[in-house]
């Protein structure tokens, strides 16, 4: 798994100890839809808060190998895609703190896969909103379980819809591949329409997202399939073993277009010879 993911059973002791000296700054992020940007006073109160960069995630292990091996193939796809940019942060299975009061009473919520855009691209213990300039994530991925799909589908969905505003929500189950997805408008979630082929269009991605042989998967906007670090491989060497074997064909070709030009010159010095025999002078 790529480094952002890591999960751990107890919070660490001197971690504890940043949290309880926390005041109580569960006002600091307004919940109404039309507030945007954080006032002098407010940026002032969360200058003065302690340095909690380090806050480790307390996320759970995936519900399964399908969970596991889904977002993997979620973050490794997107990584290679986007290799050569340095201005996004994918979590995987990584906490969010969004307030002190949400980090004292150990009310934790982390999705399953998030992006934030237009942000430093490094290794992460956690996500802390006050330490990363008020920025929630761009899009969420929730992956569908028994035990977490009602709590997908209604409260991470309402959390996500009023205070983190995310502008893109998608859920998917390993298991039964149920997907929908949701945009942001006016303040609620919209489900977001299929195109012909049932795959979702993501604009925080500029892609899409659509279910193939069993898994979620990223497609661009003419429908190509976003590889894997290990399909782009094989894809390459595929790649270079046709331009290989047409190398051959074009050497073969031209070999034989040797041989031919040969045996053309063989031919014509056969025929200047009988006619010198005759005494009639070929032309040149």
């Amino acid at each position: 798994m790529p480094e952002s993911v890591q999960t751990v059973a107890e919070t660490p002791p001197e971690v504890q100890e940043i949290i309880d000296r926390l005041p109580d700054t569960s006002q600091i992020y307004s919940e109404e839809p039309e507030a945007t940007g954080l006032s002098p006073e407010v940026q002032e109160i969360i200058n003065r808060l302690p340095d909690t960069s380090q806050a480790y995630s307390e996320e759970p292990e995936m519900e399964s190998s399908l969970h596991y091996l889904q977002l993997l193939l979620l973050v490794t796809s997107l990584e290679w895609l986007w290799r050569e940019q340095e201005d996004f942060f994918i979590g995987a299975n990584l906490s969010i703190y969004f307030s002190a009061k949400q980090l004292k009473t150990r009310d934790v919520r982390g999705p399953d896969f998030f992006l934030v855009k237009n942000t430093e691209k490094r290794p992460r213990k956690s996500w802390v909103v006050w330490e990363e300039g008020g920025q929630y994530p761009d899009l969420i991925i929730e992956l569908l379980s028994a035990s977490t799909a009602k709590t997908d589908r209604e409260t991470k969905k309402k959390l996500y819809q009023n205070r983190f505003r995310t502008p893109e929500y998608f859920w998917f189950s390993p298991e039964t591949l149920e997907f929908k997805g949701f945009h942001l408008k006016d303040g609620a979630y919209k489900p977001i329409r299929p195109n012909a082929q049932g795959h979702l269009w993501s604009q925080a991605l500029d892609l899409y997202l659509g279910v193939q042989d069993g898994k979620l998967r990223y497609f661009t906007s003419t429908g190509l399939l976003v590889p894997t670090p290990e399909e782009a491989a094989i894809q390459e060497i595929h790649r270079a073993q046709e331009a290989f074997a047409q190398a051959e064909q074009e050497a073969q070709r031209a070999q034989q277009e040797a041989q031919r030009a040969q045996q053309e010159a063989q031919r014509a010095e056969k025929l200047a010879a009988q006619l010198r025999a005759l005494g009639i002078e070929p032309e040149a």
